[in-house]
C-alpha cells in the first residue's frame, strides 16, 4: 500500500482502485424520508428510483399526532374550513343581550298588579310577549274617564246632551288609545336607536298600561275635587315621577339598556304626558 502514496502522503492511484467510502459517512444520518425531501412526492402506486415501495406511511400517523396536539395546545392556532363551528352548536352570545323571558305570559290580573307591586320582574318577564288586550281596554277605559279630570270638559259633558255626551266621550277614549299608540311607538323606536333590543308589540302595550295607571290616583281624586285642586295637583307630580321611573324600568329591562339611555329613551314621552294631560290641570 505505500507505493502507492507519494511523499505527502496522497493516494495516486486511479479513481478506479481507490477504496470505496461509505455513502454517507461513518455515524451519517439515514436519508430523510422520501415525503419530507424537498419538492418530491411519492409516485402513485410505486417507489423512488430503485427504491423498495413501502406498504403504510411509519411517519404519517406520528406527524398527525404531532400537529393535532400542536393545534390544541395554547399558543397555537386550530385549523378548521369555513363552515365548520369549532366551538360547537351553542347559543350565540350578543353583546348587551339580556336573559330569556323568566316565564310565560303573564295573566292580566297578575300583569297590573305586577306594574305596581314588582316593576322589575314583570317587565322582564313579559319582554317578549305583547299585551294587546290589557293595554287597548285599560286604556280605553282611562280615556272615558280622562275626560271628567279637566274642568272645562267635565261640564260641558254634563251639561250636554245624552246623545251628545256619549259621542263625545266615547271620541275621547279613542283619542286616548291612538295617542297612547304614538307615543309608545316613539318610545321603541328612540330605545332602538339608543342600542335597545326589544320587541315593539311589547314595549308599545307596557307604555299605554303605565300611562293609564299611574295617572289612575290623580284621576281619582280630580272626579271628586276638580282639577285645579291643589292636592291634585301634588299626586299629579307624584304620578308623573312614578310614571318616569316606571318607563325607565320598563325600557331598560325590555330592551337591556342602561337607565339613562333608557330614560332618555322615554323622555318624549314623559314631556308629552306632563304637557297633555298634568298640566292641563296644574
Amino acid at each position: 500500500m505505500a507505493g502507492f502514496r507519494n511523499g505527502r502522503g496522497r493516494d495516486n492511484r486511479p479513481p478506479q482502485q481507490q477504496p470505496q467510502q461509505a455513502p454517507y459517512g461513518y455515524n451519517a444520518a439515514p436519508p430523510p424520508h422520501p415525503q419530507q425531501q424537498w419538492g418530491r412526492q411519492a409516485p402513485q402506486g410505486g417507489g423512488y428510483d430503485g427504491e423498495p415501495e413501502y406498504f403504510g406511511d411509519p411517519y404519517g400517523a406520528q406527524q398527525q399526532q404531532q400537529q393535532h396536539y400542536a393545534a390544541n395546545t395554547p399558543g397555537h392556532t386550530q385549523m378548521f374550513s369555513v363552515n365548520e363551528d369549532p366551538y360547537g352548536a351553542g347559543a350565540e352570545y350578543r353583546a348587551g343581550s339580556a336573559p330569556a323571558p323568566t316565564g310565560p305570559r303573564l295573566p292580566w290580573k297578575a300583569l297590573l298588579s305586577g306594574i305596581v307591586l314588582r316593576p322589575a320582574p314583570t317587565f322582564l318577564q313579559m319582554r317578549d310577549h305583547a299585551v294587546w288586550g290589557p293595554a287597548l281596554t285599560v286604556t280605553f277605559l282611562y280615556g272615558l274617564l280622562a275626560i271628567f279630570g279637566f274642568d272645562k270638559a267635565r261640564d260641558e259633558a254634563i251639561n250636554a246632551t245624552l246623545s251628545t255626551a256619549i259621542p263625545y266621550v266615547l271620541m275621547t277614549g279613542v283619542g286616548f288609545v291612538v295617542a297612547g299608540l304614538i307615543l309608545g311607538a316613539v318610545t321603541h323606536t328612540l330605545a332602538r336607536q339608543l342600542g335597545g333590543d326589544g320587541r315593539w308589540q311589547p314595549t308599545v302595550g307596557l307604555s299605554m298600561l303605565i300611562m293609564s295607571i299611574t295617572d289612575a290616583p290623580r284621576l281619582v281624586f280630580a272626579l271628586f275635587l276638580g282639577g285645579e285642586n291643589g292636592l291634585v295637583q301634588v299626586i299629579g307630580w307624584v304620578t308623573w315621577l312614578a310614571a318616569g321611573a316606571l318607563f325607565t324600568t320598563m325600557i331598560s329591562r325590555s330592551h337591556d339598556l342602561p337607565w339613562p339611555k333608557a330614560l332618555g329613551a322615554s323622555a318624549i314621552q314623559l314631556v308629552a304626558l306632563l304637557s297633555l294631560i298634568k298640566l292641563g290641570t296644574l
